[in-house]
């Protein structure tokens, strides 16, 4: 049976003003008149039924996600005690899964999603994720789906694949190792192999697997998960739920499931997809993704009088916005809040959105 666990906790500080607390990046319309988190539910939505959806959130944002997703059944939408990273977040909500579904006498594949992330190629993408799905229940794999790189890229970690021949898209290849975020020298040097692809974030498993390779490499959250699925009952979700959780979550390491698991697991898998795939990390993504004009800058939800200004990214809510002499800006009004930021410190507004909530 299949299942998707959309994880939709971030907070998004680097799109600040934009993102916020209660509404936050996935909440945005960035691309369309959507959500970026209904454009995520939309795409598994034609092989995995609304009430087989599940969303990983915090309390913040719980009710605007409910609101923004009326049709996921409410019980669906689960509310993490506290964070501490994907480990915790992904095994817990997988015991959530598995307790709603264990009358059922299958297998249960859980298709781990971030609610953020651009994917442009649809079709491709399911018919991977159900490929995926089949090697996840038939073998007992953790499958991931590594991004073929068109460029040296330094803000993404990578995925060595044990295989002496070009990779070939959409098909399963057994998964060497993890790699960090390299400097560009390396990237390019992975890239140049052919042998290295970009770790998208997305996961592929049943729950039998997922937890026989917690109890191996993380006995401590197995022994936390298995006090937390003792409290858990079917007639008990969303905030109820959270309260009865919230005790064992504060005993849990902050680990991220790739940490915990997926660097050290024996059987994972990855097939090469090539997408449109984009994890918007920060707004200068948004180069990748819109057309520019004749000088470089990419104009979004706005008037703009521009006048010897190139390759700048400005994003309104209301009235003009006038650029004289400037260039590699990030410009984003929204109601009171103005960020004015170079490109290069994009990776740091979340250094501002600090200061501004002290």
């Amino acid at each position: 049976m299949l299942t998707a666990l959309i994880m939709a906790g971030g907070s998004g500080e680097r799109f600040w003003p934009l993102s916020t607390p209660t509404k936050p990046k996935q909440l945005l319309s960035l691309f369309s008149d959507k959500s970026m988190i209904r454009e995520t539910v939309d795409r598994v939505l034609p092989i995995i039924p609304a009430d087989k959806i599940f969303i990983a959130t915090n309390i913040l944002q719980a009710e605007e996600i409910k609101k923004e997703l009326s049709d996921i059944p409410e019980q669906n939408v689960i509310i993490e005690p506290a964070f501490k990273d994907t480990a915790a977040a992904i095994g817990y909500t997988s015991i959530v899964i598995q307790e709603r579904f264990k009358y059922l006498d299958e297998k249960i594949e859980v298709i781990v999603l971030a609610s953020d992330h651009l994917i442009k190629d649809d079709v491709t993408f399911r018919e991977v994720i159900l490929k995926g799905a089949n090697e996840a229940k038939e073998n007992s794999s953790i499958v991931t789906l590594g991004i073929k790189p068109d460029k040296p890229e330094t803000g993404y970690g990578y995925i060595e694949v044990n295989n002496n021949e070009s990779l070939k898209l959409n098909e399963i290849y057994k998964v060497r190792r993890f790699r960090e975020k390299p400097n560009k020298e390396i990237a390019e040097q992975y890239v140049s192999s052919g042998k290295y692809l970009w770790n998208s974030g997305m996961f592929i498993f049943t729950t039998e697997t997922i937890f026989k390779n917690f109890e191996v490499l993380m006995p401590e959250h197995t022994e936390i998960f298995n006090k937390i699925r003792k409290k858990i009952t079917n007639d008990i979700s969303g905030r109820e739920l959270s309260k009865v959780a919230k005790p064992y979550f504060e005993e849990f390491e902050k680990i991220s499931i790739d940490f915990g698991i997926m660097e050290y697991s024996k059987n994972i898998k990855v097939i090469p997809v090539s997408i449109g795939w984009n994890d918007i990390g920060s707004f200068t993504a948004l180069s990748e993704v819109f057309e520019a004009d004749k000088d470089g800058n990419i104009i979004r939800n706005t008037k703009a009088i521009i006048h010897e200004a190139n390759n700048n990214i400005v994003i309104c809510d209301s009235g003009t916005i006038s650029l004289l002499g400037v260039k590699n800006l990030i410009v984003v009004k929204n109601r009171d809040n103005i960020l004015i930021s170079h490109k290069d410190s994009a990776q740091d507004i979340k250094k501002i959105v600090a200061k501004y909530n002290e």
